[in-house]
């Protein structure tokens, strides 16, 4: 979603490397760039003001003069301030001390409540907790058979005592302030830990939504409020959250459809007017996209700095421990690194999601954001269905998959030789790697990069590898004299033999001769005309 707008802030700090010091021409240009960035991603008028004035009144103070490197502390501050408009600290949910948590979902209708309820509970009760959902959406056509659609696949209880609208033009049906206080009452008698009420929506801010909106919470004392906003809308989705702060004044912010194509304003505006804190944020369609936000952890990726600490958090969810352990005692071993481990690893990196999201997490990469995006991950379903049409004995020792076996192979997967062929190179090559490591020689270098240790020419402890040995350098002049032509190739082999104790071939240090004053001041008299 901030592809635009961070592509526009770090072409513009481009211009400020290598610089010893920064005029205030340079901050100045350097600001009007930001404004304008800000303004094309669709930021609230007043949020630009105040973060560029912010930035400029720092930029130009003593912050930035006495650093050694001003262009970087301009980086900083900006950082800095996109971490402030958009709430400075991770915020998290308050639980009741006693009896359920009560949360209640507000927002325009098309905005994801429904489909952000059920990640919600799947969220909570990955943190241990025993969540219920209410439907009190009552008005949208079928908005409660969604619920419990999205609550089964969630593998949370949804509470629905009445069908609500089942189809267009028909009249709603039961009062929601009164599925909401059933709903609250079943979770005490069931002791459910959270209650998640989710709530009717409408195409506009209306006096009938606010109303409902208001008498929902007046019945059900929620201990937070969540308002969720659609990223997509800009400018109008500050307007519609200043609406809803005044007619049922929420707790919190989650923004949906944070993957699509939008500009990214309403991110970047609606906790700065508000006042409130964004809470959650939803990156896809499935339930497990669905994370914690984090301030300081988007400004970094808008600023194309990653986000490391979220993909570590992401692979301890999705790794085996137990898996892990093996590997790693595999390579401390010397064991061969074999195809079922590849397809094993390969296996638990899917599991962390969508390869193009976790590429965009790592620092700078928004260079090759045309890379990514022409990266196909069908690649690695391809890649599992021709390991897995392998035989284990073929897993674990590639090297008899003759013509015919890479056919058969071939055949099983849906897939060419010419794939299997590529995908056995390569595996070669990750093998390699793994012995180098396992052998304490480090990742092996890049063709070209020269020899040395855990390079592909040799491994320490001048022992050779198994690969191509460098050629031999041809001996010019050999010597007629049998044994002195043998003592010449042996050299050429073996490179020029330096003396004992020498370093880097230039001979041994020689012990100092006894000075002879006389034959010294003799010498001299010559070159003196003496």
């Amino acid at each position: 979603m901030f592809a635009n707008l961070s592509d526009r802030l770090t072409s513009t700090f481009r211009n400020l490397r290598g610089k010893g010091r920064l005029s205030e021409a340079d901050i100045d240009g350097t600001i009007r760039e930001i404004r304008r960035a800000l303004l094309d991603a669709d930021v609230a008028v007043s949020v630009v003001r105040t973060f560029t004035g912010n930035v400029r009144e720092r930029a130009l103070g003593m912050e930035v003069s006495e650093s050694l490197n001003p262009g970087q502390q301009v980086v900083k501050i900006v950082n800095e301030e996109l971490v402030a408009i958009l709430g400075g600290e991770t915020r998290s949910l308050k639980y009741a001390k006693t009896g359920p948590t009560v949360i209640m979902l507000a927002g325009l209708q098309g905005a994801g409540k429904t489909t952000l309820a059920g990640k919600l509970a799947h969220y909570l009760k990955e943190q241990g907790q025993t969540p219920l959902l209410v439907a009190a959406d009552l008005q949208r056509p079928n908005a409660v058979t969604q619920l419990q659609v999205v609550g089964e696949r969630a593998g949370v209880p949804v509470f629905a005592p009445e069908p609500g609208v089942t189809r267009e033009g028909e009249k709603e049906r039961g009062n929601p302030v009164k599925v909401a206080k059933k709903g609250l009452k079943e979770a005490q008698t069931k002791q459910y830990s959270v209650v998640i009420v989710d709530t009717a929506g409408r195409l506009g801010v209306d006096a009938e939504l606010m109303k409902q909106a208001g008498d929902i919470r007046k019945a059900v004392d929620p201990h937070e409020v969540l308002f969720v906003i659609d990223s997509m809308i800009g400018q109008d989705a500050v307007n519609t959250a200043l609406a809803f702060q005044q007619g049922v004044d929420f707790t919190g912010v989650v923004l949906t459809k944070l993957d699509g194509d939008a500009r990214g304003g309403a991110a970047l505006s609606v906790a700065e007017i508000t006042g409130r804190p964004i809470m959650f944020a939803s990156t896809g369609e499935k339930l497990d996209e669905f994370e914690v936000f984090h301030p300081d952890r988007m400004a970094s990726r808008i600023l194309d700095m990653g986000d490391v600490l979220s993909l570590i958090e992401q692979a301890e969810k999705a790794f085996d421990e137990d898996e892990s352990k093996r590997m790693a005692d595999k390579v401390a071993k010397g064991e061969d690194f074999t195809l079922s481990d590849f397809l094993s690893q390969m296996q638990q990196l899917k599991n962390m999601g969508s390869m193009k999201k976790m590429l965009t997490m790592l620092p700078g990469m928004g260079q090759m954001r045309d890379q990514i995006d022409n990266f196909d991950e069908r690649e690695l379903v391809r890649t599992e269905a021709m390991i897995q049409s392998m035989t284990p004995a073929e897993r674990d020792n590639p090297k008899l998959l003759n013509g015919s076996r890479r056919t058969r192979i071939a055949n099983g997967s849906g897939t060419t030789v010419a794939q299997i062929n590529t995908l056995v190179k390569r595996f070669a090559d990750a093998q390699q790697m793994m012995r180098s490591i396992s052998k304490g020689g480090g990742m092996p270098q890049m063709p070209g990069a020269g020899g040395g240790p855990g390079a592909f020419g040799g491994m320490p402890g001048g022992k050779k590898s198994r690969g191509k040995q460098a050629p031999q350098r041809k001996v010019k002049g050999k010597s007629g004299n049998p044994a002195k032509r043998a003592q010449q190739e042996a050299q050429a082999k073996s490179g020029p033999v330096a003396p004992a104790g020498s370093a880097f071939g230039l001979g041994a240090p020689q012990e100092p001769k006894e000075l002879d004053a006389a034959k010294l001041n003799a010498d001299l008299g010559k070159y003196l005309g003496r």
